[in-house]
Parts: structure tokens; C-alpha cells; sequence
């Protein structure tokens, strides 16, 4: 019987999960939520059923697996990850797993309030405190190939989608890090995360929902003559997820910034 994983139709905190489901070769299907337009922004296909699941802490995004339904995102990280032996094998890859699941929660948060919150107003600042933040993230990685040492924990996925997500943003922020960069590549090379993206499933955007400033629109791509250099270019900017319109007229990423 194949999982269920509900959330809005963005990437958002279900991202992760979607890249571990792919990763472990889980059967799942997904329930989209969508959210209204401005003003109102009308959430009732989720407030009108949120009540009816069954569960104790009703909430986005959530897993249904047979008679077992999880939320809380890292939550549902943790279940499946403890499917696949994903937790970590030693107990200092363990710690280390529980570190980064939290300080990774933290970095979020604060990103989450940038993209919802006053953005013109706020970039630069969070712009010009990144760097010391990305520091930290790759002194812990220092040089091993993921996060908690030389095999791939359910953490790694949360770095990839959080790291994507800025480079996203501000594009040149990953090019002090050698190894975060790295870090990426390796995951991106991964053969279900890879299929995974070609494929039509893969959302690349938007990132957040439509009341954000930053990543709440779904950008458009004409893709024609894949083989000429317009095409390559296009396809480069593609894997790169350096993506036009992310956001609000006001706040144009990637392409020009």
C-alpha cells in the first residue's frame, strides 16, 4: 500500500520528505493543497478536512502510511530515515544528526521569516550575515562527504533543500564553500535524486506560498532547441535552479541579481 504525503503545492517543508521518498524508493502518492490568491489567501481546503483525518496534532505537511500518520516535517524525516537505517549507524554519526536536525530547523526559521516578512527591507541584512551562517554549516561538514560522515543520513536532505534554496536567492553564496558545494553535487549525483529531478514530478518551484515576498511564484520555462547553446544555457540555469520571477516584481533572483 502506497504512502500519502499531503502538503501545499510548493516545496516548502515537504521537500525534503519528497527527496527521501524518492531516495528509499518508497510508493507514495501526494494531496496538493492550494492555496487562494490576494488579499485573502483562503486556506478552507485545509481548514474545512483538518479536523476529519483522525490525527492527534492536525497539521502540514503529514504522512499516512497504513493505520500509522505522522506529522510535524522532521518527524516524518525520522520515520522514514528509521525505515532505511537513515538515523545514523554510530553513535557520534547520531549526534551529529541531531545537531544538524536542529540547528537545520533554526537556519529555516529564520529564512522562512526573511521570505514572509518585510523582504526589500530585510535582504541586505541577511544577505551580509549569510556568510558567517554558511561558515558554521561548512566547518561541521569540514571534509567529509555528508553531513554525519561517510554515509548519507535523513539530515543531508534537509541541508540539500536549505542550501539549494539560497543559492536560489543570492547564487554567489556557496562560492567561498568549496565543500558545500560539493556537498550538493554529490547529492544532485545521486541516481534516484537525479531521475527524481528530470522528471515531471520534481516541483522546482514555487518555493514558498503565495503570502510570501520571495519564492511564491511558479516560474516559466521554454526549454525549445535543447541542443543549441540558448538551449544548454537555459538547461544549466535549470540544474542550478537559477529561476526568473521568484518573487514579487520588487524581487527578481538569480537571473539578474
Amino acid at each position: 500500500m502506497a504512502m500519502k504525503l499531503a502538503y501545499w503545492d510548493i516545496r516548502g517543508l515537504a521537500q525534503p520528505i519528497r527527496l527521501l521518498l524518492e531516495y528509499t524508493g518508497a510508493k507514495y502518492e501526494e494531496k496538493f493543497y492550494s492555496c487562494g490568491e490576494a488579499p485573502n489567501y483562503d486556506k478552507s481546503c485545509w481548514f474545512n478536512e483538518k479536523d476529519k483525518l483522525g490525527m492527534d496534532f492536525p497539521n502540514l505537511p503529514y504522512l499516512e502510511d497504513g493505520d500509522t500518520k505522522v506529522v510535524q516535517s522532521n518527524a516524518i524525516m525520522r520515520y522514514i530515515a528509521r525505515k532505511h537505517n537513515l538515523c545514523g549507524e554510530t553513535e557520534e554519526a547520531q549526534v551529529r544528526v541531531d545537531i544538524l536536525e536542529n540547528q537545520a530547523m533554526d537556519f529555516r526559521n529564520g529564512f522562512v521569516q526573511l521570505c514572509y516578512g518585510d523582504f526589500d527591507k530585510n535582504k541586505s541584512c541577511y544577505t551580509e550575515k549569510l556568510p558567517g551562517t554558511l561558515k558554521q554549516f561548512s566547518d561541521f561538514l569540514g571534509d567529509r562527504k555528508w553531513f554525519a560522515g561517510d554515509k548519507i543520513t535523513f539530515v543531508d536532505f534537509i541541508m540539500y533543500e536549505l542550501l539549494d534554496q539560497h543559492r536560489m536567492l543570492h547564487p554567489e553564496c556557496l562560492d567561498d564553500y568549496k565543500n558545500l558545494r560539493s556537498f550538493l553535487d554529490h547529492f544532485e549525483s545521486l541516481e534516484k535524486i537525479a531521475e527524481y529531478m528530470k522528471s515531471d514530478k520534481f516541483i522546482k518551484t514555487p518555493v514558498n506560498n503565495k503570502m510570501a515576498k520571495w519564492g511564491n511564484k511558479k516560474a516559466q520555462y521554454t526549454l525549445e532547441n535543447k541542443s543549441s547553446k540558448r538551449g544548454n544555457f537555459w538547461n544549466l540555469l535549470l540544474r542550478y535552479h537559477r529561476r526568473t520571477i521568484l518573487g514579487s516584481p520588487n524581487n527578481l533572483s538569480v537571473n539578474s541579481s
